[in-house]
Formats: C-alpha cells, structure tokens, sequence
C-alpha cells in the first residue's frame, strides 16, 4: 500500500505540514498566554472603574434625591430615576463581573449600595406624600449611606492596590516565565524544523553520492562493483534499482562483446589456418607417397580406401568452420586421420576407439577433437622409435559427454603442463600438421562455445603418455557457438 513517503513530493508535503504546525501551535501557545494576560489585566482594571463609578453614581442619587426634595418638578424626579437606575446597573455589573469574591467587606458594600437605592426611593416616596419630617429624616440617612459607600469605596480601591501590586508581580514573573517558554518554544521549533530540513537533505543527499560514486566506476570501465543500496522508497530508490539493472546490462553487453570479438579473432585466426596450412605440404606428399606405393605393391583395395579417407579428412576439414556439427562428424573425421597414420607407419602406431552412441548427437565446434588426436601422435608418439598407442574414449554421462584423448608417448614435465597453456605462450608449440591448430585455440573456442571454463583438463607424466579430457554439455549452446551445420 502506497504512503506519502513513498515520493519525494510527499515527503516534502509532510515535512512541510508539520513545519506549519508547529508554527500555528507556537503562534496559537503565545496568543492564549497573552489573551490570558490581557484578561486578567483587564479584569482587575475594570475593578477600580466599577468601583469608581459606583462611588460617583452613590454621591449622584443622593444629589437627586436632594433636588427632588427642594424642587419636586417631574424633570428632578426623572432626573433621580435615571440615576438610580444607573446606580442599579452597575451594581449588577459588580455582583455579575466576580469582582465580589464572597469577603464580608464586599458583601457589605452592595448592602450599602442596596440600602442606598432603598432609602432613597423612600424619599421620594414621602415627598410625593409630602410627610416633611419623614422624609427628612430619610433623606439624612440616604446621605449617610451615601458617604458609607464613599468610605468604603475608598477602603475597597485601597485594598485592590495592594493586590494589584502582588497581581503586578506575579505578573512579571509569568511575564518572564512565559518569555523563557516562548523562546524555548521557539528554539525547539527551530531545532525541529533543522532536523528535519538535516534529515531530509539526507535523504537525498547519500543516495545521490553513492549513485554518483557508482556513476564514476562506470565511466572508469568498472561494471563490477557493488550494487547501489538505497534503503527508502522513493524515486531515489526506483533511480537506484534502474542504475544497477542498467549497469549489470551494459557489463553483460561489454562481456558478450568481448567475448563475440574473441571469438571473431579465433576464428580468423582459425580460418587464416586453415586457408594456409589446410593439409601441410609435407603430410600430403608423404600421404600421396604411401598411396602411390601402395598403389604399386597391392591390389586396389587398400589404395581406394586410402584415398577415401584423405578424401573424407579433406572434404571435413575444408568444411564451414563457422558451424557447429554433432559430435559423430568429428569421430568420422577422426577414424579417416586414423587410417591415414596407420596405413603410413604400418604398425608402429596403434589407434583404438572406445565410444558411446548415445553421446555422439551433442553438438561441438568443428575441429576440435582432430586437433588432439594431432597432438598425441605429433608430440606424443611420434618421437617413440618404437611407437604407441592413441585411444580415443567417448562416455555418456545425465548432463555431459567426456570425451578422453590418451596417449602413451613420452608425455611432458609438470613445469611443461603448467605452462601449456599460458596465455604468453606461443600456440605454434602444439599444433596439428592437417588443421594447424593448437590445444589453446581449442579450449577457448570450447569455452566461448558453452560459455564455461570447465571444458578441458589435461594430465601428462613423462614417459608415461598424456591424457586430454573434454568436458561437453548437452543444453543447447549459446549465441558464441554459431549455428548449426
């Protein structure tokens, strides 16, 4: 299931939502503590207003009240209605604002206030009866409670700003604590926001230097190096996969190339031969020699033969050496060189082959096995005053043909076969008189034809003989093999 971290874009997205987040929530955190603040500022404010107001408006109804008295017009008594209602309302404000917390002083100031609308209406009352002497004497006592209110306001405001002076301090110490949170705050959001720019830079960061140091071992000819690991999930990952499927491709490429350009030289090379020493002059007079006394002491039995099997090695041998061929055509071809070499030597030389027809259908590359036969008889036997014996043996095996050339000449030193097939050696040291090819060529072209090393092993002991093993695999060969002929 697809998150927004799998995309850079995403990532961005989340990184920047959380940025703002943090943002609004230091922006909203510092707003709150001042709206706090701000409150409770205004709160005790509007303390010293309302007791200030409430103090005027008291002095203020007793005023009317007086004039109500001296002069009991309807404009004097509207007059004193509008104060007391004044009065009235701000006492509600008082009781309703929390400014009363519950002390007995307090409680007592909006009695006082009470009995002060109270008393007053009673005035005015008894004038609109025109009872002087009550009204008189409630209209002392209005006064009365007015300058209590009075002293009381006094006693109130003088209270508040002794507590207003410890409200001030505490006020600057929160004023300092909150300070020291914003910036804190502040720094945190700071360090958030770095980390992850840090993390995120990162991220791009160390997949793009490993891609990049990837990218020089490739433009240094190096395909071989370690694959590119990059552990998010991303695009820089899916960047980074592709970087190595093309790398292992262009080292595939490079490797088949060179290898198609190897096998292009070898079979140059293997063609130049071939065109040049096809049958050595020297091996095809002698054959020519043999078959003309023969021709002359026998009868024409043995002569046919023999030149059916010059002519077989011959037409095998000038054959298309681009193709492959199952491996019975090169048995044949070897059964005529056989035939050849007996006839020459008369006894000197024994020949014997020991083969599995189930195995001879696996496809090979021409002129492989010619060659080692070439070999025995040439560095093997040969040299031998007495002569020797060549075998070739062919096994049928689930995945594989062994094909065992032997021999029993005078064999090599261990230096000798260690060094055979150095790559700084000459071929010409080991190469067949007919083909003019020699065990090195052989084997690369094997290798390049199954596209394994494990195609060749050789043992010699001096004076022993030596043994030639060929690995053949059954599955179909690669594209270096050629095509079939």
């Amino acid at each position: 299931m697809k998150t927004i971290f799998t995309s850079i874009r995403g990532k961005l997205l989340f990184y920047f939502f959380v940025f703002i987040l943090l943002f609004h929530i230091v922006s909203v955190s510092i707003y709150i503590s001042s709206s706090r603040l701000m409150d409770e500022y205004n709160t005790s404010f509007e303390r010293f207003l309302l007791f200030n107001t409430i103090s005027q408006q008291a002095d203020a109804l007793y005023e009317d009240t007086n004039a109500y008295v001296r002069d009991p017009s309807q404009e004097n008594l509207n007059a004193y209605y509008a104060g007391r209602t004044d009065l009235s309302e701000q006492a509600a404000k008082l009781e309703e604002s929390g400014a009363a917390k519950g002390e007995i002083q307090e409680s007592n100031y909006l009695n006082l206030i009470d009995s002060l609308i109270e008393n007053s209406e009673i005035t005015v009352g008894f004038v609109l009866q025109d009872d002087i002497e009550r009204y008189t004497a409630y209209l002392q006592e209005t006064r009365n409670t007015a300058s209590y209110i009075q002293e009381n306001t006094l006693t109130l405001i003088d209270r508040e700003l002794t507590e207003y002076q410890q409200f001030y301090a505490d006020l600057q110490q929160r004023k300092e604590a909150f300070g020291i949170f914003t910036m804190f705050l502040f720094l945190t959001t700071v360090m958030i926001a770095v980390f992850f720019a840090f993390w995120f830079a990162a991220g791009l960061n160390r997949p793009l230097q490993q891609l990049s140091e990837a990218a020089e071992e490739v433009s240094g000819g190096n395909f071989e190096g370690e694959p590119v690991r990059i552990q998010s999930s991303d695009e820089m990952k899916l960047l980074g996969d592709t970087f190595n499927q093309m790398r292992e491709d262009i080292s595939m490429y490079v490797e088949e190339m060179k290898e198609k350009a190897e096998m292009d030289h070898l079979m140059k090379e293997l063609e130049l031969k071939h065109l040049q020493n096809q049958i050595n002059p020297h091996f095809l007079f002698n054959t020519l020699n043999t078959v003309s006394k023969m021709a002359y002491l026998e009868e024409a039995d043995h002569t046919s033969r023999l030149m059916e099997s010059v002519s077989v090695l011959l037409r095998y041998n000038l054959g298309n050496i681009d193709k492959s061929v199952a491996l019975r055509e090169e048995v044949n071809a070897v059964e005529s060189y056989f035939h050849i070499q007996e006839t020459r030597f008369q006894g000197r030389v024994a020949f014997h082959m020991d083969m599995d027809q189930d195995a001879l259908s696996v496809r090979v590359p021409r002129l492989v096995l010619q060659p080692l036969v070439e070999n025995a008889f040439i560095h093997g036997v040969e040299p031998l005053e007495e002569g020797g014996t060549i075998t070739v043996q062919i096994n049928n095996e689930a995945e594989q043909a062994v094909v065992e050339v032997m021999d029993d000449g005078i064999g090599m030193t261990e230096h000798q076969l260690q060094h055979i097939f150095d790559p700084d050696r000459p071929d010409d040291d080991h190469v067949g008189h007919s083909t003019g090819l020699g065990l090195v060529n052989v084997r690369r072209r094997l290798q390049l034809f199954y596209q394994t090393d494990k195609v060749m092993e050789m043992t010699s002991v001096q004076n022993r003989g030596t043994r030639i093993r060929l690995y053949l695999p059954k599955q179909e060969p690669g594209a270096a093999g050629g095509g079939e002929g």
